[in-house]
């Protein structure tokens, strides 16, 4: 959710790059009667809402033109009016100075697939040259662009920029009157133009183009350093040289610019700190330095710029404090510095710029609160950014007053207290995202600040996730504006049912409701966003089916869903989401078989999580057809039957999850194609035969899990498998290959005799490995009732349970998880457990890691019930028992003592870990723990059990785990 946000502010404030270009190019109307220098452009709405740009330039003497521009021909505007008045062009001598410095600029070109030089030769007078326009009176070229992506070179020393002024002409008679001149160079509408690097003398030979007032050479390939001699340029105005590779320092000779207005240096390499000689450059009004790699602190001198109106370094390595300084630019509209290493607090100066519309601090460390009229002291900003700091206390109550509010990103800090209610009074208001904090007053009211949101006519995004708000979501949810795109109030503590209106969000595409309380059904309204292409349900209460109606989200690209107590089957329309690439159903109470129409869905390509559940049937065959999928969890449900050689289909699965199942068969011999598995898990089934000898040759396997299946003979050695760690086959019938020989040489006998004990072990064991679900447990202990109770302990209680399907008794170790080491108990003995196996040693019949149905952690290990007690009740036994008392002759106790003695030693010397006890005795029943427990069985009693309890597991290093 944090990566998205930050992509979304991202995306916004790039946008607002975009919107917020301009040119400094003096303005004189005769109808206004005045002089306008430096007009802002900035997007204004037509009755349509389609955002336009309005500006005004002077193309000569006294010859205006008002243009409007979408933002997606501003890159190109000078051109098209260039063009435009092509009529009133006359020919002009030719510059041989210009005319060489052009012809050296193409000898630097590497690549031309268009051919957009072709025409640049000395048959052709060079104004005519394709891309270039020269105006009446010369005095020298004073415009270069080219942009769009055209160029890839080393950028070496250009004397004369080209400026973005618009030629203008006419016929004279007689002697041409001087006037401003300038040759227009745009090449921006070609691709895959690359420049040669060329030296600053070879430059320097072919011209001196010091009448350039303004270079654009944005959004190309260009590299190397920025040329010191760009310093000579010193009519220049405008330095475009945004998104290229430049690296080096920002060049101080560019302090003799003294006429720049605005230089773009972003989304390039550059190093260093920011220069101290820009501080001489007073008539500089926009300065861009963003997406490089500037270290040091903001330096204070741009609060003497007094006509600096726009300032941004922001994504760079910048430390220390915002200067109090910047708040004394009485002009400044437009402060970036997010995403650097920027701390303490923000200057109290800053609120003093009355004029600033665009505020953003976000991805620093900064502390403090917002001043509470902050919206009376900046009225006009319109883009407030402080995501991602360590701001506290409440949201400033007077955002209201900044009427023109269009974006507010509040997310990631620790504001606490409630929302001002008056919040949708901000008619224009289009983003208010307040997620990744503490608010939350725990009133009853607190979210009827949701009740003024739908007159906020331009809402698009709208989010309060991550917080601790409580209460029901207000039904006026459904009634915010039909323009609203992103709706996030996941990880709150709301409660109750959804509005079925939420249906007439027709533009969601992205909705989170994940992680609250959230009960009833799921609106089949829902079905009715058919934009929608984030759903996340996630971790509620939600019950009833999945509707149907699901299957109209065509647009769906990720849909979660696990974590509530859904019943019922997968609707097969699901299918119909063919942009679906991930879902995730696990943790419901969904049963059924798996309908072809999903495993079909090739778009499935990062995950299919349907684990935890009580789906039944086989895996369909129709699951090789997804190829691009890297995750598929089909774990801990009823499934049976053969596993499907079409598997093999699926090149790209990493990740496969199949335990807890009723598979049966083999590991399918086709599946020695998927060489790219990570982690494969086949545990707690009934598979059999060979172990595949391929998997060997998965070099990319890291985690291994065939444990408690029927599997038996060798186990491959090599690759992964030479990490123990990585692999675990324990419960199956398994002899090392490479140890075979040696063992059937000198241990003939004793192997002989292992083999007749496991086949035993086999025989009389293949169904106690079963799939226990935490309800199951419930059921079968009714309830955990205090009459099924056996014993307690220090962690946890044991109790007897009984299986209605097939009359099995057993007892049940459930944990105590509120002790500290508890669960890591657990692992351990679970580990321990599926290690051992002897005669002596109660067996294990299940485990279980759940949540009970409060949500809380479960975990329980499910183990033979020895229903005669403890030894020590036979060897000594009360006198006023009920019942007739128990007795042991001198044989059974020795038989005892030397079964005990086995076990022992099995423990200590034959386990694959070694495990020693520390407290060994005759009166522990079935409540004894530790990180292991055993439990021995004499077998000439057999209903006798000895406990030893507070084991230890010992590795070879002799470190314990108690």
């Amino acid at each position: 959710m944090e990566m998205k946000n930050v992509v979304m502010e991202r995306q916004a404030i790039k946008d607002l790059y975009l919107r917020s270009e301009f040119t400094e190019i003096e303005v004189k109307s005769p109808l206004w009667g005045e002089v306008r220098s430096g007009q802002f452009i900035w997007p204004t709405y037509n009755i349509e809402g389609g955002p336009v740009i309005t500006t005004n330039m002077r193309l000569g003497n006294g010859l205006d033109c008002i243009a409007q521009f979408p933002p997606s021909e501003w890159s190109c505007y000078l051109l098209l009016l260039c063009l435009s008045l092509r009529s009133c062009s006359a020919t002009v001598p030719a510059n041989e100075t210009d005319r060489l410095a052009l012809l050296a600029f193409k000898d630097r070109i590497t690549k031309d697939p268009l051919n957009v030089m072709s025409s640049w030769n000395h048959s052709l007078y060079f104004c005519k040259w394709r891309g270039i326009t020269c105006s009446l009176s010369y005095s020298g070229c004073e415009i270069l662009r080219k942009d769009s992506r055209s160029v890839g070179s080393l950028l070496q020393p250009l004397h004369r920029p080209f400026k973005d002024k618009k030629r203008e002409g006419s016929s004279l008679e007689g002697k041409e009157k001087e006037r401003d001149v300038e040759c227009t160079a745009d090449l921006g509408l070609e691709k895959g133009l690359h420049v040669r690097g060329c030296s600053a003398a070879a430059v320097r030979g072919n011209g001196n183009l010091t009448f350039l007032t303004l270079i654009d050479l944005q959004d190309n390939s260009l590299r190397g350093e920025i040329p010191q001699e760009i310093g000579r340029l010193f009519r220049l105005r405008l330095l475009d040289l945004s998104s290229n590779s430049f690296g080096g320092e920002i060049p101080s000779n560019l302090t003799y610019c003294s006429n720049l207005r605005v230089i773009y240096f972003q989304f390039n390499e550059l190093v260093g700190e920011i220069p101290i000689e820009l501080s001489s450059l007073s008539k500089l009004r926009g300065l861009f330095l963003p997406v490089n790699h500037l270290v040091g602190s903001i330096p204070p001198w741009p609060g003497n710029l007094s006509s600096l109106t726009h300032l941004s370094v922001s994504r760079n390595n910048l430390h220390g404090s915002i200067p109090t300084d910047l708040g004394r630019i009485p002009n400044l509209k437009f402060l970036h510095i997010a995403e650097n290493n920027l701390s303490g607090t923000n200057p109290s100066t800053i609120y003093n710029l009355s004029a600033l519309f665009i505020l953003a601090v976000p991805a620093n460390q900064l502390l403090g609160t917002l001043p509470p009229v902050l919206g009376l002291l900046l009225p006009n900003l319109r883009y407030l950014y402080v995501s991602r700091n360590w701001f506290t206390g409440p949201v400033p109550v007077s955002l209201a007053n900044a009427s023109f509010f269009e974006e507010i990103y509040l997310t990631n800090n620790n504001f606490t207290g409630g929302v001002p209610m008056n919040v949708g009074t901000l008619r224009y208001l289009r983003i208010f995202t307040i997620g990744g904090n503490r608010l939350g007053t725990g009133e009853e009211d607190e979210l009827k600040f949701i009740y003024s949101l739908p007159n906020c006519s331009y809402l698009e995004k709208f989010g309060f996730h991550n917080n601790s708000f409580q209460g029901l979501p207000p039904s006026s949810i459904a009634n915010l504006s039909t323009r609203l795109n992103w709706l996030a109030i996941g990880f709150n503590h709301l409660y109750g049912s959804i509005p079925p209106g939420i249906g007439n969000l027709v533009s969601l595409n992205q909705l989170n409701l994940d992680h609250n309380n959230f009960t009833g059904t799921i609106p089949i309204s829902i079905g009715k966003l058919q934009n929608l292409q984030f759903l996340d349900l996630s971790v509620n209460r939600f019950s009833g089916r999945i509707p149907s109606s699901f299957g109209n989200l065509t647009e769906l690209n990720e849909f979660y869903l696990q974590e509530n107590s859904l019943l019922g089957n997968i609707p097969p329309s699901l299918g119909n989401c063919q942009k679906l690439r991930v879902l995730n159903l696990s943790q419901n109470n969904l049963n059924g078989t798996i309908p072809k129409q999903l495993v079909s869905l090739t778009s499935l390509s990062i995950s299919l999580n349907l684990a935890r559940n009580y789906l039944i049937g086989s895996l369909p065959v129709e699951v090789g057809s997804l190829k691009n999928l890297e995750e598929l969890d089909v774990s801990e449900n009823k499934l049976s039957g053969e596993i499907p050689e079409t598997l093999s289909g699926c090149q790209s699965l990493e990740r496969l999850y199949m335990e807890g199942n009723a598979f049966q068969g083999t590991i399918p011999k086709s599946w020695n194609t998927l060489t790219g598995i990570e982690e494969l898990d086949f545990s707690r089934n009934n598979l059999s035969r060979l172990i595949p000898k391929y998997l060997e040759n998965f070099t990319s396997l890291r985690k291994l899990n065939l444990s408690f299946n029927d599997l038996e003979r060798q186990v491959p050695v090599q690759e992964v498998f030479e990490n123990a760690s990585g692999i675990s086959v324990i419960g199956n019938i398994i002899v090392v290959a490479v140890c075979l020989i040696l063992l059937l040489l000198c241990f003939t006998p004793l192997l002989w005799r292992r083999k007749s004990r496991q086949k035993h072990l086999q025989t009389s064991s293949e169904d106690r490995y079963k799939n226990v679900s935490y309800g199951e447990l419930l059921k079968a202990t009714e309830g955990f009732s205090s009459h099924n109770l056996i014993g307690v302990r220090s962690y946890g209680s044991v109790y007897k349970g009984y299986f209605v399907s097939d009359g099995q008794i057993f007892a049940v170790k459930v944990l105590n998880l509120q002790r500290q080491g508890a669960s890591r108990s657990f692992l351990v003995e679970c580990e321990a457990l599926r290690n051992v196996r002897h005669r002596n040693l109660v067996k294990i019949l299940a485990s279980c890691s759940s949540i009970d149905f409060k949500g809380n952690d479960f975990k329980a290990l499910v183990f033979e019930y020895m229903p005669n007690g403890s030894l020590e009740e036979w060897l000594h036994p009360k006198v006023d028992e009920e019942h007739k008392p128990r007795t042991l002759n001198l044989i059974q106790r020795l038989n005892i003592a030397i079964d005990v003695a086995y076990a022992l030693d099995y423990l200590h010397h034959h386990c694959q870990t070694p495990i020693s006890h520390c407290d060994l005795k005759p009166t522990s029943q079935c409540e004894s723990f530790g990180a292991s427990i055993y439990w021995l069985r004499s077998p000439t009693l057999e209903a006798i059990s000895v406990l030893a309890s507070d084991c230890e597991v010992s590795e070879t290093s002799n470190q314990t785990l108690e």
